[in-house]
């Protein structure tokens, strides 16, 4: 297959990336090229077939207990949470570096699914602003509003940690995603105003009771942007046959995560993870789900992923991996971005 084949990615963390780059002029840096060890810059998205995607906004810090490629173990720890005011600093810089990267014309902020498909026709990168991690927003949800008004459309209500809408999955191998207790009054009055604005809910990361929360409250179809199969790798960030069981009730969509701790069996994030483990999770979740409702969902400059892949500008090969296995055209194609641009005209609009 030697046509390169458009793909949107369902998220990624170069905003976290420019955010924290000591370089002071990040248009500059995301559209010339930004290090080696960076996963997106426009350059590199071109030569990959990178047509647009989620790109989110993750207020840090992180905490890195693990080193290594080691795997997560049964007992740890819940991130601690995010104050609202640091959350809030972190959120609007990463938000005005994706206005000012339009504004640059590196990309378009894309507000509905005919945003995207113009963009996509244009060949300008298609971004949808998302958060993940609600903590900069108030339990009155004025800050939504705001944010909503600058052009978010998709929001992750959770990290891995608690916050006042909700708790998050610990990174535990093996574990089910059962780890915590559901959505807080305030996280049920998020999730009915994100359906009235039509900001697409992200189920990465939240917990079981969570998630059930939001299947019970929400009139949407249920995304995932970036998990994988529990069945495949027993981590709590992944998900069980109950939760793809009713994504697929709703006609919803799950991202294929890149990370190779949510790859392999044994939860180690080892870069040395063959292409044949990612086209496993992809048709587990296809033979799940149906072949409308999957995609990738990369967690680019977020995670470790496979070497095989490299960066955003190795998709090809995955594209070649998919097609190796048996996959025709038409679902990879489906798969790379189609499937992404439907459910979100059912989401954005």
């Amino acid at each position: 297959m030697t046509e390169l084949i458009p793909v949107f990615d369902g998220h990624n963390d170069t905003l976290m990336k420019l955010y924290e780059a000591a370089e002071p002029d990040k248009e500059k840096l995301f559209v010339e090229g930004s290090p080696a060890s960076w996963h997106i810059d426009l350059p590199r998205a071109r030569k990959g077939g990178l047509a647009g995607g989620m790109f989110a906004i993750f207020p840090p810090p992180l905490q890195r207990t693990r080193r290594g490629n080691a795997a997560p173990g049964t007992d740890e720890p819940l991130a601690s949470e995010l104050g609202r005011a640091e959350a809030l600093d972190a959120t609007v810089a990463m938000a005005s570096i994706l206005l000012r990267l339009e504004r640059a014309g590196a990309v378009s902020v894309c507000r509905s699914a005919a945003d995207i498909r113009a963009a996509m026709a244009a060949g300008r990168l298609a971004t949808v602003f998302h958060i993940e991690g609600a903590e900069a927003i108030d339990t009155d949800l004025a800050m939504l509003d705001v944010l909503h008004g600058a052009g978010l459309r998709s929001l992750g209500i959770v990290w891995s940690r608690p916050n006042a809408f909700g708790h998050g999955v610990p990174f535990r191998l093996p574990s089910s995603p059962d780890t915590g207790p559901g959505l807080t009054d305030a996280g049920k009055a998020l999730v009915r105003a994100c359906n009235r604005l039509r900001i697409m809910i992200d189920l990465s990361h939240l917990n079981e009771k969570g998630f059930r929360d939001v299947a019970e409250l929400s009139d949407a179809p249920l995304v995932a942007t970036h998990s994988n199969v529990h069945a495949l790798c027993p981590h709590a960030r992944n998900l069980t046959e109950w939760q793809l069981g009713a994504i697929r009730d709703t006609g919803g969509m799950v991202g294929l995560n890149f990370a190779t701790g949510f790859l392999r069996e044994d939860g180690r994030m080892d870069p040395n993870t063959g292409l044949d483990v990612m086209v496993r999770h992809i048709g587990a979740l296809v033979e799940a789900l149906g072949e409308d409702h999957v995609g990738f969902g990369s967690d680019f400059d977020g995670a470790t992923i496979p070497a095989a892949i490299g960066d955003v500008s190795g998709l090809p090969r995955l594209i070649e991996a998919l097609a190796a296995h048996g996959f025709g055209r038409e679902l990879i194609e489906r798969i790379a971005w189609k499937n992404w641009v439907r459910v979100l005209e059912r989401t954005i609009g």
